[in-house]
């Protein structure tokens, strides 16, 4: 019987991408090993709308709290690891750490590596309005060397607009990806050399060939990197 570290995810936020996470992983180990001997996961899936209320309410304390009971039930599970499948949430991502004993892998660090891998030193951002117009992940990437660049306020508007009315619910709409396309666009002419999907759906809706610039799915960046950890 081959022993893997049991992985933990926080999941829901939204479903969508919660499926990407659990499929990523199953999926590539097989692909890898041809087997089917892949780490077990243990999903929480919360109620998201409970959090998209939250958010909007700047409510980030009862969120971390919400965060740390799921953690410490997954970690009570059995898990031995953990993952916050989203972005965003990662604003309170070194609070919920201190408070709950696993480890959890933060999909900011885990993206920074992946990029200055690959040399790049100017990135453009695209997530939800609150990944773009905090600090947190910009102060993340730009910590490790790595210049962030984040689209101006009416484009903003329009990329979270797309991600919480029509990706979250599996929508893909054909001028939603155009639209995505202009934004990156206007981003590389302004100097970034590759393009964070800082929001776990984006990945469904745009792909490197649409546009033309290395595009940093963080969804399967996170997801293999716990499949690595999982194994090691």
């Amino acid at each position: 019987m081959i022993l893997h570290k049991k992985i933990g995810i926080l999941g829901g936020v939204s479903p969508e991408s919660t499926t990407i996470y659990y499929e990523y992983i199953t999926r590539e180990y097989t692909k890898r090993y041809g087997n089917y001997s892949y780490p077990e996961i243990i999903i929480y899936s919360v109620s998201f709308q409970e959090f998209v209320d939250w958010q909007y309410q700047e409510r980030w304390d009862l969120i971390a709290d919400k965060m740390i009971e799921v953690l410490r039930a997954l970690e009570k599970a059995g898990a031995d690891f953990g993952l916050i499948a989203a972005n965003t949430l990662h604003i309170v991502f070194d609070k919920v750490q201190r408070e709950i004993s696993i480890p959890l892998i933060n999909i900011i660090e885990v993206t920074a590596e992946a990029i200055k891998k690959e040399g790049i030193k100017t990135v453009g951002l695209l997530g939800t309005i609150f990944t773009m117009s905090k600090d947190f992940y910009k102060a993340g990437l730009e910590a490790r060397g790595i210049v962030t660049l984040v689209p101006d306020g009416k484009d903003q508007q329009f990329v979270n607009r797309v991600i919480y009315e029509e990706l979250i619910g599996g929508l893909v709409k054909t001028e939603s990806k155009e639209g995505y396309v202009k934004v990156v666009k206007k981003m590389k002419e302004k100097g970034a050399e590759g393009i964070v999907l800082g929001c776990t759906e984006i990945p469904v809706l745009i792909k490197e060939r649409d546009c033309g610039v290395r595009l940093y799915d963080t969804t399967r960046i996170h997801a293999e990197k716990a499949l690595n950890y999982a194994i090691s």
